[in-house]
């Protein structure tokens, strides 16, 4: 049993820090973006994916926190690949 717990644990403690070492980047890239008509819905998309991850990390909810995060980054990635997002 104990050692479930630990693995637990550890599984438990990567998805928290992949989940912040996530976060940092995309709040740091979101810095830089220009919103324009054509991706502002989009913006405010990747935005609400960013606010849910925050809230779900406050709950403890750490693997809906980290999905969330990992949809904010798909898409501000299919964004650039439309190119309809450029960094300031």
């Amino acid at each position: 049993m104990q050692d479930k717990t630990n693995k637990t644990d550890k599984t438990e403690r990567e998805l928290k820090n992949e989940t912040s070492k996530w976060l940092s980047k995309i709040e740091k890239e979101m810095s830089k973006i220009k919103e324009t008509t054509q991706n502002k819905e989009y913006i405010i998309n990747i935005k609400a994916y960013i606010s849910d991850c925050k809230h779900f990390t406050q709950k403890g909810k750490h693997i809906l926190a980290f999905e969330a995060i990992i949809w904010a980054w798909a898409w501000l990635q299919i964004l650039r690949e439309l190119k309809l997002i450029k960094s300031e």
